[in-house]
């Protein structure tokens, strides 16, 4: 199936597009994963954690969208 077909099955709501979809195949664009090890100290990872409490969110979660917003704003 075209893209052009698929939006318009899309556009017209008449069916599930899943079915159109490889999803073992799918990727998100600039979202593969690579691990990285940092080292922070005891006082930044209690704020951290206090923060992901906050937010209720993981700490992980609250790192990464911090330095995402660091970088965008950096490259703008």
């Amino acid at each position: 199936m075209k893209a052009t077909e698929l939006d318009a099955v899309f556009d017209e709501n008449a069916t599930d597009i899943i079915e159109h979809l490889d999803l073992d195949a799918a990727r998100r664009p600039r979202r593969d994963a690579q691990r990285v090890n940092v080292d922070f100290p005891a006082w930044m990872v209690a704020s951290l954690d206090a923060e992901a409490t906050r937010l209720g969110i993981t700490r992980q979660a609250v790192i990464k969208t911090w330095i995402a917003d660091r970088l965008d704003r950096q490259a703008s």
